[in-house]
């Protein structure tokens, strides 16, 4: 029988998959390392063992001991596995943009998570570095990791990824699309590849807001390339001891934006769930598309999963508050985003004095009139206004049906919201809409205006 002796073994020899839809016409075999079948759902389970191996040779970490790490939450995933397995506790520190799932993942294999600020310098002591290397050296028998200068984490890269690309392309790969972030995987791919062949382009992925791609260029660390940015898992603001930018030929810097709608383009055409990272990769390919032929065979490595995004790239909402998303509204967003959905409504035999009250309680100026459980009408304050004006000696306690007006258009949940303006007049002050399990929702002009 075939079987791993732990989950610890199943790390490596991930698939290599061709993209056939979102390369964009591209003449070259364009070709994805799916590096979320490892059992951590991320390129960071392999160095994370290195990482341990080495301090237990090292004697770093002891038996009983505490795995501390500042992680985006990929790396500490990695660890905190290694940590199930061989008996260590975790405890990690991100930063406060990172994916509520990441945070959630790290909690349900037991490990403790810390975090902290986003936007401060590294050396600040609120920085989820700084208060990594704090922990390692208030608790005893722990060990910070720090995977952007522990050198065993390129060697990772050298030893494991960049041969199973060699070997999965059968040494005819020509370039390499990678996210630069600890460095380390692109530089031991970089460096495995470059001594088979010197002529393989290996080609970070930055983004904006990190200092990588021009520290490439001038060899100086410009602050005002520093600043706040979405992407998650790549970039930087300091220099990791990991990189060696003599096997990078080229960086290519892509926006948050891009990248959030290349990873859905990736979900939606080649069914490839993907984190922000990985969208990244497949962004920059874009950007350089023109530049590779037909003889090219270009790798991308996609480095985590879609499903510790879910919340942000693929959150319709998330998308759409940045300005990511430009899809219409429609009736059913409206829906979604009014805070009070409660449908309120009169029944036909009520007196107008109830409608009143009504309106006057929950703040509303139009109800539909049921009669036995369906929307025969309409009764607005304008009609009740028409009514006492037009009736001085009017009978507060008549019946609402007597008034009312025509009931309220009800409409499908896809409508966009560019077309209900058809539908209200002075008459029709809203339409109505039922949600999937049926209930009824009154959309006003108000609710439009809001949501625009």
């Amino acid at each position: 029988m075939s079987i791993a002796k732990n989950i610890l073994e199943t790390i490596g020899n991930t698939p290599m998959v061709r993209l056939n839809h979102v390369i964009d016409g591209s003449p070259a075999t364009v070709l994805a390392k799916v590096e979320t079948f490892n059992p951590g759902h991320s390129i960071k389970d392999r160095m994370a063992v290195y990482m341990v191996n080495d301090a237990e040779a090292k004697g770093y970490l002891k038996p009983g001991g505490t795995i501390i790490e500042c992680t985006s939450g990929n790396t500490g995933m990695g660890l905190a596995l290694v940590g199930v397995v061989r008996g260590y506790k975790c405890i990690f520190t991100t930063n406060d943009k990172q994916s509520k799932e990441k945070i959630d993942i790290l909690k349900a294999v037991g490990a403790e998570v810390v975090v902290c600020p986003t936007a401060v310098e590294a050396s600040d002591p609120r920085s989820y570095y700084a208060v990594a290397e704090r922990l390692s050296k208030e608790i005893p028998n722990s060990f910070w990791f720090n995977q952007y200068d522990n050198l065993a984490n390129w060697l990772a890269h050298y030893e494991t990824t960049g041969p199973e690309i060699w070997e999965q392309t059968e040494g005819k790969v020509t370039h390499v699309l990678v996210g630069a972030g600890t460095c380390g995987t692109i530089t031991g791919v970089g460096k495995f590849l470059k001594e088979k062949n010197p002529a393989i382009q290996i080609i970070g992925i930055d983004t904006y807001g990190s200092i990588l791609k021009k520290y490439k260029e001038t060899g100086e660390i410009d602050p005002k390339e520093n600043y706040p940015y979405l992407t998650e898992g790549i970039g930087k603001d300091t220099i990791p001891l990991n990189l060696d930018n003599n096997v990078v030929d080229y960086y290519e810097k892509v926006g948050d934006k891009e990248a959030a709608l290349a990873c859905r383009r990736l979900a939606r055409e080649e069914g490839l769930l993907l984190g922000y990272s990985g969208g990244s990769a497949m962004a920059g390919f874009h950007q350089l598309k023109d530049r590779f032929t037909k003889d090219d065979v270009v790798v991308i490595i996609f480095h985590d999963h879609g499903s510790r995004y879910l919340g942000k790239i693929y959150n319709d909402d998330w998308m759409r508050e940045r300005g990511f998303l430009q899809t219409e509204l429609t009736v059913a967003d409206l829906i979604k985003s009014k805070k009070d959905k409660t449908f309120y409504s009169i029944d036909a035999g009520e007196t107008v004095r109830s409608v009143l009250n009504l309106m006057k309680t929950h703040d509303i100026s139009q109800l539909p009139v049921m009669l036995e459980g369906k929307i025969k009408g309409t009764i607005s304050e304008n009609a009740i206004l028409n009514f006492i004006l037009e009736n001085p000696l009017h009978n507060p306690d008549k019946a609402v049906q007597s008034i009312m007006s025509d009931a309220m258009p009800e409409v499908a949940l896809d409508i966009p919201i560019s077309k209900l303006n058809r539908y209200f007049e002075e008459k029709i002050p809203g339409v109505i809409a039922r949600d999937q399990v049926g209930n009824f929702h009154v959309i006003t002009k108000f609710d439009i205006v809001r949501s625009l």
